[in-house]
Formats: C-alpha cells, sequence, structure tokens
C-alpha cells in the first residue's frame, strides 16, 4: 500500500487531470491506498447508514487530541472520496476541522 499524498500534492494531481475520467481513476487509486480497516472495525457502530455501498467509518482521538480516521467501503469511487476527506483532515484535531474551510 502507497501512502497517501498530503493536502497540496492531492491538489496538484487533481489539477494534472485532463479530464474527468483521469479523476475518476485518481479518486479510486486513492481509495485502494487507504490502510486495510480492521475486521473487528466493521461493525454496526461505525457503519455509515443511508447510503447504496457499505461503508464503515472509525474516528479515534489520540494522545495529542488529533483525530484519526479509518474506514473502507465496498465502492471504489467512495472508498476514494474517503481517501480525500481523509487527506484533507490528516493531522486535525476536532477543533481545528470544525474551524476549517
Amino acid at each position: 500500500m502507497a501512502a497517501l499524498p498530503d493536502k497540496e500534492k492531492l491538489l496538484r494531481n487533481f489539477t494534472r487531470c485532463a479530464n474527468w475520467e483521469e479523476k475518476y481513476l485518481y479518486i479510486i487509486e486513492l481509495g485502494q491506498r487507504l490502510a486495510e480497516l480492521n475486521p473487528q472495525d466493521r461493525n454496526p457502530q461505525n457503519t455509515i447508514h443511508g447510503c447504496q455501498s457499505q461503508v464503515w467509518i472509525v474516528m479515534r482521538r489520540n494522545a495529542n487530541g488529533i483525530i484519526e480516521l479509518q474506514g473502507d467501503s465496498d465502492a471504489a469511487i467512495v472508498k476514494g472520496l474517503m481517501a480525500v476527506v481523509f487527506i484533507l483532515y490528516h493531522q486535525m484535531t476536532a477543533q481545528d476541522i470544525v474551524h476549517s474551510r
């Protein structure tokens, strides 16, 4: 598994995509880079209800107050979109996330 890019590289890579198809493929690639979710985290408590696909998101706060996000989906695009969100909120506290734009 390759590491996810930082915010700046994510934006740079998106701007290099020539068309929507390339953007979709890049989003799918990002989803493939997500760390595998522990099987025990695939439970009803972590399920995102209302989605057509199965989606699990786990949020934990580490000792420094940083929110750590993990997730998985059975849909490639959804999993890639989760990766984008995780990149955007990487190394942020709950307060940082609330005040982000």
